[in-house]
């Protein structure tokens, strides 16, 4: 099949993928648009995963106030170099993630962030309400299981679907902006205000 430059085009603005990339993940996959965009998620995935152990000492503290003034936020963002901490496509991403941690109120990063006692409260919190249900110890156990990776895709903000875009989740933003900016990016922390708030 014939890569058309619209084609390339198409995909780079959906992706955000290299022009080259772009046209190889077409040519590899006969012009099918959805499988490209697959394989360059895919690609994305392996960089993100081989730059993961690189240190992150770079960065940005980007900031978003709501309309109104009521509610703002402030989120850490690291990266590898100072370059890239300076990049209007680095800089958007900040600001992005404070705007989702002003919409979604995550309260941690990521569920190895919550404290023990926490899970614990959740998982005796499940159980009491399944008390009466009959079902088996095992059945209980895993309707448990499946309750907390809904509460952490709740209070975790990479798990939280992106509220620009709710097909991909925070995390996936940000595989997305590795492979793109070709290093290790880290949300280290965030603190959400809202006026009147203990």
């Amino acid at each position: 099949m014939q890569i058309t430059t619209d084609m390339i085009k198409e995909l780079r603005a959906k992706t955000g993928a290299g022009v080259l990339d772009c046209r190889n993940a077409l040519q590899e996959t006969d012009g099918d648009f959805d499988k490209a965009v697959e394989l360059l998620r895919q690609k994305g995935l392996a960089i993100a995963a081989k730059k993961a152990s690189r240190e992150t000492r770079e960065g940005t503290i980007a900031s978003y106030v709501h309309t109104g003034a009521r509610v703002a936020a402030l989120v850490e963002v690291n990266c590898e170099t100072d370059f890239v901490a300076r990049t209007p496509e680095f800089q958007q991403l900040a600001k992005d993630l404070a705007m989702q941690v002003v919409a979604t109120r995550p309260l941690y990063v990521r569920p190895e962030d919550i404290p023990a006692e926490v899970i614990e409260r959740e998982k005796e919190s499940y159980r009491a309400q399944l008390a009466d249900s009959g079902k088996p110890e095992h059945i209980i156990d895993r309707i448990i299981a499946g309750k907390l990776e809904k509460f952490y895709d709740e209070v975790c903000l990479l798990r939280q679907p992106f509220i620009k875009n709710e097909e991909m989740t925070v995390q996936d933003l940000i595989t997305d902006a590795i492979a793109r900016l070709g290093e290790n990016i880290v949300v280290r922390r965030f603190v959400r205000y809202e006026l009147g708030e203990e």
